[in-house]
């Protein structure tokens, strides 16, 4: 497990590639250990999933719903969301190879997980706004969209400066991993029976 130091430092450089800074490649751990400690990730990432996942099992569930049955939904909305995290890497470590991307796996893995994890705090604020102040509902989901946009800009950014081939190279892997990542999420929904979901956010 990264010491508290070194995880500022990885957020610190997934940021700066966030920024348009490849440099900030240099401030993670590119090997086998830094590789498999990047997915310590999910767990900085775990306090704002988790209030994602009450402020939806809130919507998805009537008042009366027994706790455990309200938990239970919780425990599907995490295997959503750890499951598209997860498994469009997976997807990546088959594709890397064939496609000449075999040299920046690594590099796209652990900058990926570090940057997922600023892309996940930073969308709490609107989560927040909907648990405390439901009556606005419709400001967080404005502020929701908008913070969307903006991370899909960074997840762009990180990924062209981990991938360094080039825009083009860069530009069909981002897009590859957001489609497997939204076929993944859909598919979990929809076997897991949250198909209520997409209406619950809108």
């Amino acid at each position: 497990m990264p010491s508290i130091e070194e995880i500022q430092q990885y957020l610190t450089g997934a940021w700066r590639m966030m920024m348009g800074k490849p440099d900030g490649i240099r401030l993670l751990d590119i090997s086998a250990d830094g590789f498999w400690n990047s997915f310590f990730a999910i767990a900085i990432a775990l306090p704002a999933l988790i209030a994602g996942w009450v402020s939806l099992a809130n919507t998805l569930s009537p008042d009366f719903l027994p706790f455990g049955d309200r938990l239970a939904i919780m425990l599907k909305l995490a295997t959503v969301d750890i499951g598209a995290w997860i498994v469009p890497i997976v997807a990546f470590a088959a594709a890397a190879g064939p496609s000449g991307l075999g040299d920046r796996f690594a590099t796209y893995v652990i900058s990926s997980n570090w940057g997922s994890t600023l892309i996940i705090w930073m969308m709490l604020p609107p989560t927040l706004l909907r648990m405390f102040f439901p009556a606005i509902d419709y400001f967080a989901s404005a502020m929701s969209f908008c913070l969307f946009i903006v991370s899909l800009v960074l997840s762009w950014r990180l990924t062209n400066s981990a991938i360094g081939k080039g825009t083009g190279v860069a530009t069909a892997v981002f897009a590859a991993m957001f489609i497997v990542s939204l076929a993944v999420l859909y598919a979990l929904q929809f076997a897991l029976g949250l198909g209520a979901l997409d209406q619950a956010t809108g």
